[in-house]
């Protein structure tokens, strides 16, 4: 008698690869067709709910409602930088009510108007990788996102910027909290979802997922070669100094790290980009960039040099622009292709290595022993 009282646990759509959706629809016995309109409900027009799927017979809604459901993330708050960088705090939907951040950084022609808008994606609540710069580092590790509550994100921001700008944001990348290849199923089928024209209808071009350099997952993205561009978090250019900033380089050495870049470009033949936070007095030397440019010539490549926004309780700090000028004139001397990105969102926690969650957040799973 206790079993016919339990509630039918619903099935999430977004939680279902799109192969899944249509084994979904199959499975009712529905027309081919419908799972495409499912998917562009879902990842076009971000319905909420079955009710807002006008082009499905009200019987199909009323049976949906009984076996599945839309879930969706929703705002908790927003901040916006005197730069015009839009800092997200989004609720997962689920009982532990989870939430992570995300960024809107948009670029101005000179009358105001905007032009690119890229947003930052989170894929995982907190981080287990501990890299000792990095504020959601030092929160842990606590879930992975599905690619719904991925696309979610960039949904959302999407509309806001549609409203605000009268346009669509044009570039996504997955360097927000989290390290996206620690999550790499999601992280794929969500870049796939926000360049499928039934979609967000984004180029593979517009998309970049970055890595601390899991080496297994780089060759796994080189195998199946989805279009969607490749950023090493690398931030010292060599083993010693990232061994102490970064706790996978101890298992995943810069050795390891180039072979796989090695393999990604020859599956690929696509340049990568390596990001380079650099910090004052410890990875800015004559001899950092003399090692950072041999590791530029191991594909083509360019680096991003990140001017670095502090982290409470984390002793490195931002280097000074003469240290900045000289370390720069080193690498375009020996030919490298190297841009300074200056942090945006410093003044709302939306830089670089800023995003975490401080509300009486509990510690989660780390790569770093207490």
């Amino acid at each position: 008698m206790e079993k016919e009282l339990d509630v039918v646990k619903k099935t999430d759509l977004k939680s279902l690869s799109t192969a899944e959706l249509k084994e979904f629809t199959d499975e009712l016995g529905l027309m081919g067709y419908r799972a495409d309109q499912l998917y562009q409900w879902l990842y076009q027009k971000g319905a909420s709910s079955f009710d807002e799927m006008t082009n499905l017979s009200k019987d199909l809604r009323a049976k949906l409602n009984d076996i599945a459901e839309v879930r969706k993330i929703s705002i908790h708050s927003k901040q916006e930088s005197k730069d015009g960088t839009i800092k997200f705090l989004f609720t997962l939907d689920g009982p532990e009510e989870y939430k992570v951040e995300a960024v809107m950084i948009p670029d101005f022609y000179p009358d105001g108007a905007a032009n690119r808008l890229t947003v930052c994606v989170s894929s995982q609540v907190g981080c287990m990788f501990g890299c000792s710069f990095c504020a959601t580092g030092k929160m842990g590790f606590f879930r992975n996102l599905t690619h719904g509550e991925i696309v979610d994100q960039v949904q959302i921001i999407n509309e806001l910027t549609e409203e605000k700008f009268g346009k669509k944001i044009n570039n996504v990348v997955y360097m927000g909290m989290g390290e996206p290849l620690h999550n790499y199923k999601a992280v794929i089928e969500s870049a796939k979802i926000l360049s499928d024209p039934l979609g967000i209808d984004l180029s593979p071009r517009r998309i970049t997922v970055s890595t601390v350099g899991l080496t297994k997952q780089i060759k796994q993205l080189s195998d199946e070669d989805t279009g969607v561009n490749l950023a090493i978090s690398l931030h010292a250019a060599d083993d010693e100094k990232r061994n102490k900033i970064m706790p996978i380089n101890e298992s995943l050495n810069l050795e390891q790290l180039e072979e796989a870049v090695k393999y990604y470009f020859s599956k690929t033949q696509k340049p990568l980009t390596y990001e380079y936070l650099l910090f004052d007095d410890f990875n800015d030397s004559r001899q950092d960039a003399l090692n950072l440019v041999k590791i530029a010539r191991w594909v083509p490549s360019k680096i991003n040099i990140i001017m670095y926004n502090d982290v409470a309780g984390v002793k490195l700090k931002r280097v000074g622009e003469t240290r900045l000028n000289q370390f720069m004139k080193i690498l375009t001397d020996k030919d490298v292709t190297a841009t300074v990105r200056r942090s945006r969102g410093d003044d709302i926690d939306a830089g670089c290595g800023q995003l975490a969650i401080r509300e009486g957040q509990k510690k989660g799973k780390s790569l770093v022993k207490e």
